[in-house]
């Protein structure tokens, strides 16, 4: 939810050339926000709106290790919330999600994002309007980018059965990603009656083999 008012500058902010301050661990599971990873672990940046519910969607699945929110997709360096809520930085609110392909597959991983959020709002997620709440998701490999971008197609199909638009989620390789202030990691663990505007269209996202049918 987006707490400044957009303004109508064009020029994107200059931001700064270190990270701003944030959070070294994870609120809820004491694990790192950067660093410190078991060797294996996969990743990769989703949006789907405010940020805040999304990390919660995505924090306590089955075989996610860590996750934090922050911004991607812009060209602003190491900007910060106020900057990105002007709508000129050009970054998405996102969540990183590191999970370890032992204990869970990238198709549920997948499967929970196209769900949890509506795919087919372009440039909002419900009440919250902006470039900022855009649908994204952004693959750390080749592998990852096919399996996004045949999910997309899948979900798609399964959304115009329904009776709904187009999917207007912009898929590509991960840009850099940028750290969100402390206040905003796990921010519904630390304040659980917070907003959040996270709603999903009620289709269900195909998963396995037989997907594509």
């Amino acid at each position: 939810m987006s707490l400044f008012p957009r303004s109508r500058v064009l020029a994107p902010p200059a931001g700064r050339s270190e990270p701003i301050s944030t959070a070294r661990m994870h609120f809820v599971n004491g694990r790192p926000l950067s660093g410190g990873r078991p060797d294996g672990l996969h990743s990769l940046l989703v949006g789907m709106g405010c940020f805040w519910g999304a990390e919660r969607l995505f924090w306590s699945a089955k075989g996610v290790w860590v996750t934090s929110v922050g911004y991607a997709g812009g060209l602003t360096p190491n900007p910060t919330y106020e900057e990105v809520c002007t709508g000129n930085t050009g970054h998405a609110e996102v969540v990183e999600v590191v999970f370890d392909p032992k204990k869970t597959v990238l198709d549920h991983i997948l499967a929970r994002f196209w769900e949890g959020h509506d795919p087919t709002q372009g440039d909002r997620q419900g009440n919250d309007r902006g470039s900022q709440y855009r649908s994204v998701l952004y693959a750390s490999n080749a592998e990852q980018l096919a399996a996004a971008k045949a999910s997309a197609e899948v979900y798609a199909r399964r959304l115009a059965e329904a009776g709904l638009g187009p999917v207007t989620t912009k898929i590509g390789p991960r840009p850099d990603y940028y750290l969100a202030e402390e206040y905003h990691q796990q921010y519904l663990a630390k304040n659980p009656d917070g907003y959040c505007g996270l709603g999903g269209t009620g289709v269900r996202c195909p998963t396995g083999p037989g997907r594509a049918t």
